[in-house]
C-alpha cells in the first residue's frame, strides 16, 4: 500500500506565495515520477506540474512563470511553489506519484486565495 500526504495549503492573499509538500511512503516500486493537480468547486481535476527521475519538470499553462515543482523523487518527495498567486488559484491540489505499478493520490490540501 502506498500513502501520499500533502501539507502547506491555507488561505493566501492574491499576489502572495505558498508552498505545498508531498511525502509518499509505504510500498512504492520504481517510482518515475511525481506531480501536483488541482481541483475547484465544480470544475474537473486538472494537473498542474510535474517532475520526473531525470528532474525533468513541465507545467500546466496556467502554472507557467508562477509555480515551481522541485523535489527527490527518489526519495519520494516532492513540493510545489506558488508564487503570484490568484484568486482562480483556488482549489483542492493532490499530489500524484506514479511506480512501476500505477498511480497513486493524496487526499489533497485546500488552497484558498483572496482577493
Amino acid at each position: 500500500q502506498v500513502q501520499l500526504v500533502e501539507s502547506g495549503g491555507r488561505v493566501a492573499q492574491s499576489g502572495g506565495s505558498l508552498r505545498l509538500s508531498c511525502v509518499a511512503s509505504g510500498n512504492i516500486v520504481n517510482i518515475y515520477t511525481m506531480g501536483w493537480f488541482r481541483q475547484a468547486p465544480g470544475k474537473e481535476r486538472e494537473w498542474v506540474a510535474s517532475i520526473n527521475g531525470g528532474n525533468l519538470t513541465a507545467y500546466a499553462q496556467a502554472a507557467r512563470g508562477r509555480f515551481t515543482i522541485s523535489g527527490d523523487i527518489t526519495k519520494n518527495m516532492v513540493e510545489l511553489q506558488m508564487n503570484s498567486l490568484k484568486v482562480e488559484d483556488t482549489a483542492v491540489y493532490y499530489c500524484r506519484a506514479g511506480d512501476s505499478r500505477g498511480n497513486y493520490w493524496g487526499q489533497g490540501t485546500q488552497v484558498t486565495v483572496s482577493s
